[in-house]
């Protein structure tokens, strides 16, 4: 497992008009390998959450030429974490960065990686999975063929 502390900096807030919003931490580097991952957040508060993460340059947006970022999607959270900080700890690469040709293929693997994060979750840190929020039909979508065949 990959843990890593930041400052919750302004983006895009193009998750945001995605449907994701997302806390950004800017990343150097080799601080931790590229991939979308399941993670468990720490907020300044020490309340744990569930989160879908990317961690990479947002190469559907700018190729190789921006800035290695670690974009943080808490699940069921509704709160403002500006200047805030995090802790997050990667317990499981779901797949590798892509680039979509479009935003409809970006925002429908972002929904399956929302949901295998749920799915992981459910095996491994079930008290963080909320109640419910696999019987939500907004929550609930197939899983990506990677992992859906590895089950």
């Amino acid at each position: 497992m990959t843990v890593i502390q930041g400052i919750v900096e302004h983006g895009d807030e193009r998750g945001r008009t995605l449907g994701f919003p997302t806390a950004n931490i800017q990343l150097f580097d080799n601080q931790a390998e590229d991939g979308v991952w399941a993670a468990v957040i720490r907020t300044d508060s020490g309340k744990p959450w569930l989160a879908a993460v990317s961690i990479g340059r947002r190469q559907t947006f700018y190729a190789q030429t921006g800035n290695k970022l670690l974009e943080a999607h808490l699940l069921d959270f509704n709160d403002d974490l500006y200047g805030r900080q995090l802790t997050v700890t990667l317990t499981a690469k779901l797949r590798d960065q892509q680039t979509f040709s479009t935003i409809n293929a970006l925002t429908e693997q972002l929904h399956h990686d929302v949901t295998a994060t749920r799915n992981w979750a459910q095996q491994h840190y079930r008290w963080l999975v909320s109640p419910g929020s696999h019987e939500n039909g907004a929550a609930i979508w197939p899983l990506p063929r990677t992992l859906a065949a590895a089950q």
